[in-house]
């Protein structure tokens, strides 16, 4: 599986194709890349209808591969030195997404899979009719 990134593509266009192929994971992007186990800064994301034109470092454009057996580190590792972009893999867990800080050398085929299991463990109260 690859996702192509084009001098036209817009954020929000690869998290979508992302997302189709891993339904508990997400892409964000930031302004700046973050170093290995830690996360990203809440006020460096950049919005999802930003063009990467306007935030890559390198002028470059093809394909990136999302495979089962890549790793969220190969991921990110490739958005940054192919494309110049820094992104950072969350995990869906319940209500919240969670960077994977801790897993990045989980696969994503496992990351995704945890996602999946931490939503089936989610339960949902509705509150009591009020009388």
């Amino acid at each position: 599986m690859e996702i192509y990134i084009s001098e036209e593509a817009i954020i929000a266009e690869i998290q979508r194709e992302f997302q189709e192929a891993y339904p508990y994971l997400k892409l964000e992007f930031y302004r700046q890349p973050h170093e290995i186990g830690q996360g990203s800064r809440v006020e460096e994301k950049i919005a999802p209808d930003t063009p990467i034109e306007d935030i890559r470092m390198m002028h470059t454009f093809g394909w990136v591969d999302i495979s089962h057996q890549r790793t969220a580190a190969d991921l990110e590792h490739d958005f940054r030195h192919a494309f110049g972009l820094s992104v950072q893999v969350l995990r869906k867990s319940g209500d919240l997404w969670l960077e994977t800080t801790k897993t990045d050398n989980w696969t994503l085929a496992q990351l995704n899979e945890e996602g999946k299991l931490a939503e089936s463990h989610i339960f949902y109260y509705p509150e009591e009719p009020a009388e």
